[in-house]
């Protein structure tokens, strides 16, 4: 039997970089990084990611920071333009994947007032059997109750699961649970090691006659 394969999206098939819109307000990257780590934090985007409103959340950051107003607003307006090409070479392991009888599942943290954004902009997204999108769960990774909310509505377990993820707290909550784990780090040695775990040497067989992944 064939192992279900799990994907994390944002940072393992994606390039989401919030740095692609706030180049063009910052013209001193020292600034921007500051405005990155400390404003729009980390722990802020989560709070969206795990269901609260981008419209409460900018309200609240830009009454917090008005010095910061326009850009923090541009977080909501502007957002798609956070979005970049896919990773390389990973939408044709998907394609691989999807070709040779894999089951595919993505879980993400995204608002779910933003995954339209790359719903319309991926077209590999309609390889995934499904795709759990934490905004639409009200709980983010690495939290475990969103895995079991993916077991529990796929009827699967997660002896049977890898999963990817570029975040290693979320993969430490993963392997917790049970799934196996692939720690996204490049291309290339996620996709030696799925096929070291998945015992596929036809996926590296593939990648570097077709990809030219060395």
């Amino acid at each position: 039997m064939k192992p279900i394969i799990v994907f994390d999206l944002g940072g393992v098939l994606i390039d989401w970089n919030p740095r692609y819109l706030y180049r063009k307000f910052f013209t001193d990257e020292p600034h921007m990084e500051f405005f990155l780590r400390e404003v729009v934090s980390n722990r802020w985007n989560l709070q969206m990611d795990a269901g609260k409103s981008q419209q409460e959340s900018v309200e609240e950051l830009s009454r917090a920071c008005p010095q910061y107003r326009d850009a923090i607003i541009a977080w909501m307006r502007r957002w798609d333009e956070m979005l970049g090409d896919s990773i390389e070479t990973m939408p044709e392991v998907l394609q691989y994947f999807s070709r040779t009888g894999y089951e595919l599942h993505a879980i993400t943290n995204w608002s779910a007032e933003t995954f339209h954004f790359a719903e319309k902009k991926y077209d590999f997204l309609q390889l995934f059997r499904t795709i759990t999108v934490s905004g639409r769960e009200k709980v983010a990774k690495p939290n475990p109750v969103i895995f079991e909310i993916f077991l529990e509505r796929n009827r699967l377990k997660a002896s049977n699961c890898i999963f990817i993820d570029d975040a290693s707290r979320n993969i430490e909550s993963a392997y917790s649970m049970g799934f196996e784990t692939v720690h996204f780090t490049d291309p290339s040695t996620c996709i030696r090691e799925l096929a070291e775990k998945i015992g596929d040497q036809g996926l590296l067989q593939f990648i570097e006659e077709e990809v030219n992944v060395p």
